[in-house]
C-alpha cells in the first residue's frame, strides 16, 4: 500500500523527528501539515518545465522569530538545484546551519537492504549506550527534557512562501484584469505569467485559455482570500490550482 508514500505521510513522520532534533521541539507529527501528490495534474508538471521548474514532494521545517514551520506538500524547485534532481528511490536532506551553511545528504532511502541497514544501525546505537546511566547518555532527541523549546508549530495560514496559480478561464478581454487586480489589492506581486492559447488547452473552439501565474512570497492567508474572490469570478471556469514554490537559495 503506498499510501503513505504517495500522500506525504512518511515524509511528515520523518519531517517531525527532524525537527525535534534541528530545534529542540517536541516531535509534533499531529502538527504537521501533509498534503500529497494524488491532486498533481500532467499538465502543471509540463508548465512548472517550461517555468524552469520541477515539482517535488518535499517536506520543509525551519525556525522563524514567531515559531516552527512543519509542512510536506508538492513544491515547484528551481530545475538547477540538486535536490529538483532526486530521481527514484533515492532521498535527499538539505540543512542550512548558522556556521556550516547548506549541506545536502543524499542516498538510498527506499528498498529491503537500506532499509535493514537503518534498523541494525538503530539498534547498534541502542546497545551501546545500555550500559551508560541516564546522566551521562546523549538524550534520544539530542536535548535533555527539560530544555525542549514551547515553540508552536505555526498554522499554514502564517506561512510565507510564494506559489504557482494555474486557472482555467474564459478567453475574452478583461479577465486578465480582473485577476491580476484582484492579487494587487491582496498586496501580492506577480513574477511571471503565462498563457496557453486555447487551442493547447481545449480545442479552436473551446473559448478558454490556461493562466500560469508565479507570485512573489506572500503569507498563505491573504493567498487563500485572494484565490476565493478569483474562484467566484464568472470567468473562472474550473478550480484554481495552487502549489507552493521554494527557490531554497
Amino acid at each position: 500500500d503506498p499510501t503513505f508514500d504517495i500522500e506525504g505521510v512518511d515524509a511528515a513522520h520523518k519531517l517531525s523527528l527532524m525537527s525535534a532534533i534541528a530545534f529542540g521541539v517536541p516531535v509534533q507529527f499531529d502538527q504537521c501539515y501533509t498534503e500529497g501528490i494524488t491532486q498533481l495534474q500532467t499538465q502543471d508538471i509540463r508548465y512548472a518545465e517550461q517555468l524552469g521548474y520541477r515539482i517535488k514532494l518535499l517536506g520543509i521545517t525551519k525556525r522563524v522569530a514567531s515559531g516552527v514551520e512543519l509542512r510536506v506538500h508538492p513544491t515547484l524547485v528551481p530545475s538547477e538545484r540538486l535536490i529538483a534532481n532526486v530521481e527514484g528511490p533515492m532521498n535527499a536532506v538539505v540543512a542550512h546551519g548558522d556556521a556550516v551553511g547548506t549541506v545536502l545528504s543524499y542516498g538510498q532511502g527506499a528498498g529491503s537492504e537500506p532499509t535493514a541497514s537503518a534498523v541494525v544501525a538503530d539498534l547498534v546505537d541502542l546497545s551501546r549506550v545500555m550500559d551508560a546511566d541516564a546522566a551521562h547518555r546523549v538524550p534520544v532527541l539530542g536535548f535533555q527534557s527539560a530544555h525542549l523549546s514551547d515553540a508552536a508549530v505555526l498554522p499554514m495560514s502564517e506561512i510565507v512562501t510564494s506559489y504557482y496559480l494555474r486557472l482555467r478561464v474564459k478567453d475574452e478581454a478583461g479577465v486578465l484584469a480582473q485577476l491580476t487586480a484582484i492579487l494587487a489589492e491582496s498586496n501580492i506581486s506577480i513574477d511571471a505569467l503565462l498563457q496557453r492559447e486555447a487551442a493547447e488547452v481545449g480545442g479552436e473552439d473551446s473559448h478558454q485559455t490556461d493562466l500560469i501565474v508565479l507570485t512573489h512570497d506572500t503569507r498563505e492567508g491573504l493567498m487563500n482570500q485572494a484565490l476565493a474572490r478569483m474562484a467566484s469570478l464568472p470567468s473562472v471556469l474550473a478550480p484554481i490550482t495552487r502549489i507552493r514554490k521554494e527557490n531554497l537559495a
